[in-house]
């Protein structure tokens, strides 16, 4: 279903009646119909993967393996994941009663929540939009897609394709700018899956709120990575500059700033500066495998967090304004409380701060906000285990970066400030779906004593059952 441009805003409301009509009649719920939706996922991510990384590249040049990656390969995997298994997620579950519960039977039922709606944010542009609404269809939901219109073109080309591959019937796809989005949050919805900044969070969730829409908000913060005593330095700066400079930096779960024991500092910035040599060459501005950041407005606003952050920058800092690159920046030992240490960076800025211990640390970070991600580089179990036990954070990864959100057998998401729901995988499907409890009670035998009028005998039975 597509919308003519002029006239967006007042047709969404009639757009997700449709929509809504759609799921009502029952289109949705079969499996063969979930499972054409999900082929059509793929064929927008298979037959049309170059026209969404030129897409990409025309927005905010990702490097065409970047792209493929973390985009097309990564979404194709969670698709085909959910194709695979959902018939049997969609199962009854059987619940175990007490004594006192029998005799009966409980079954928890998964059933369509009904109408979804799927808010993408630009930094994935693909993967964020394409993988909730495979946990969406999966669980039988109708859906209303949202592309982020901070990347037009790729919006343009992947609603084409969603169009051209997905039942018009009961998913639509609804492009523009904050009007588009403000009027769509106005109708009511059973799900919103909104991904973005913890700001805008509060904006849909306020919105929600009005319905008593349930939600899942995957947003962001500032994830921190620890580096112990016990680290393996050069192995800690490789995976690190790799998960903080992919993309740019512009990923919410990437590391926003370092805490390194005092042992390690002058090794970690040196092995970080020398890792961003190797992997970008001697000007990061000029290399096609570092990424754009995504609009001007962003340029100066990534430019303010390095004036006045009080600390020293070991390399990086350069920006050229005509390809709207900002170098891979280190800066060693910023003011805790200057904007770089209170704001979510999202982008290719990385703060390292010195501790003294593992408690420090710690305390540290539970002094902020909960991220959505943690980092741990230790080569000693019990350290990282101290660490993890506690922390609070969305996900944790020992070791690496990232790539904890990679298995679909691990649940995706915030906690707190950084998000709430879980998706990837299994997860995903169940919080798109309404877990309906059933319990069935056979007629026979008729137990009348729970019954009034409560009698002595009667009063003191219940009391001992109840």
């Amino acid at each position: 279903m597509s919308i003519d441009e002029r006239t967006e805003t007042e047709t969404i409301p009639g757009v997700v009646a449709a929509i809504r009509h759609a799921f009502q009649s029952g289109t949705t719920r079969p499996f063969e119909w979930r499972k054409r939706q999900l082929d059509g996922l793929l064929r927008v991510l298979e037959e049309g993967g170059d026209q969404l990384v030129t897409a990409m590249q025309a927005d905010f040049g990702k490097p065409t393996v970047e792209a493929h990656a973390t985009d097309i390969a990564f979404t194709v995997t969670e698709v085909k994941h959910i194709r695979k298994n959902f018939e049997k997620w969609a199962e009854p579950r059987k619940a175990k009663l007490r004594l006192k519960d029998k005799p009966g039977s409980g079954v928890i039922h998964p059933e369509p929540l009904g109408v979804s709606l799927v808010i993408a944010p630009w930094n994935y542009p693909v993967q964020l939009l394409l993988a909730p609404m495979a946990a969406s269809l999966a669980a039988g939901n109708a859906v209303i897609a949202k592309p982020s219109e901070l990347t037009p073109e790729t919006s343009r080309v992947v609603s084409q394709l969603l169009r051209a591959h997905l039942d018009p019937e009961a998913v639509a796809v609804i492009e523009g700018g904050v009007d588009a989005s403000t009027v769509l949050l106005e109708q009511r919805f059973d799900h919103i899956f909104f991904t973005g900044s913890t700001a805008v969070g509060k904006v849909v969730a306020r919105a929600a709120a009005e319905h008593l829409t349930p939600t899942v908000l995957e947003l962001g913060g500032k994830s921190p990575a620890i580096v112990t005593p016990d680290a393996d330095v050069d192995i800690a700066a490789h995976r690190m500059a790799w998960g903080k400079f992919l993309n740019a930096g512009q990923t919410c779960i990437a590391p926003d700033y370092v805490l390194v024991d005092r042992a390690r500092k002058d090794e970690l910035v040196d092995a970080l500066v020398s890792t961003i040599g190797e992997f970008y060459g001697d000007d990061a501005t000029r290399s096609d495998d570092f990424t754009q950041v995504v609009n001007d407005r962003h340029v100066a606003r990534l430019e303010g967090l390095l004036d006045g952050h009080g600390g020293t920058v070991v390399c990086g800092g350069a920006v050229n304004a005509q390809t709207r690159k900002l170098a891979p920046t280190i800066i060693v030992d910023p003011d805790p409380d200057s904007p770089l240490m209170q704001e979510e960076i999202f982008g290719p800025i990385l703060p390292i701060l010195v501790v003294d211990s593992i408690d420090e640390a710690v305390a540290f970070v539970n002094g902020r906000d909960k991220p959505l991600a943690l980092y741990v580089f230790s080569t000693n179990t019990a350290d990282a285990e101290q660490i993890v036990a506690e922390t609070s954070s969305g996900g944790v990864c020992v070791n690496h970066t990232l790539f904890h959100i990679t298995p679909p057998e691990l649940p995706f998401g915030g906690v707190g400030p950084s998000g709430q729901g879980r998706y990837h995988g299994k997860s995903g499907f169940d919080e798109l779906s309404n877990m309906k409890p059933v319990l069935t009670k056979p007629t026979k035998p008729e137990i009348s004593m729970m019954y009034p009028p409560y009698t002595g005998l009667k009063s003191k039975v219940l009391k001992k059952l109840v």
